[in-house]
């Protein structure tokens, strides 16, 4: 696969992984099925989970290319606030939108 496939890869799979636990009433996609619905603190440690889950997989991808860069907490930052970013349609879609039914 090439660079350009891999940060595309990395970014649709972040994309989609962020608002995963919005969507679903699962823990984690595919545990069990939460009657009333997961409480905001559990979907946002699934949030977390997720992230560290994308971060791997962006690792691993990073390894196969080449050399790895040494991070350091800025980036761990910066790449947690673009992964809270992508989550917001996610979050909009389960706490803001009022659906009539």
């Amino acid at each position: 696969m090439s660079l350009t496939g891999s940060v595309w890869l990395v970014i649709v799979a972040a994309l989609i992984a962020a608002n995963l636990p919005f969507v679903n009433q699962r823990w984690l996609v595919v545990g069990p099925s939460v009657a009333n619905g997961k409480p905001l603190v559990g979907r946002m440690a699934e949030l977390i989970v997720l992230y560290f889950l994308v971060g791997g997989m962006a690792l691993l991808l990073e390894r196969r290319a080449g050399q790895i860069a040494p991070q350091g907490w800025e980036f761990y930052a910066i790449t947690g606030t673009m992964f809270l970013t992508l989550a917001f349609p996610g979050f909009v879609y389960r706490y803001l939108l009022r659906r009539r039914g």
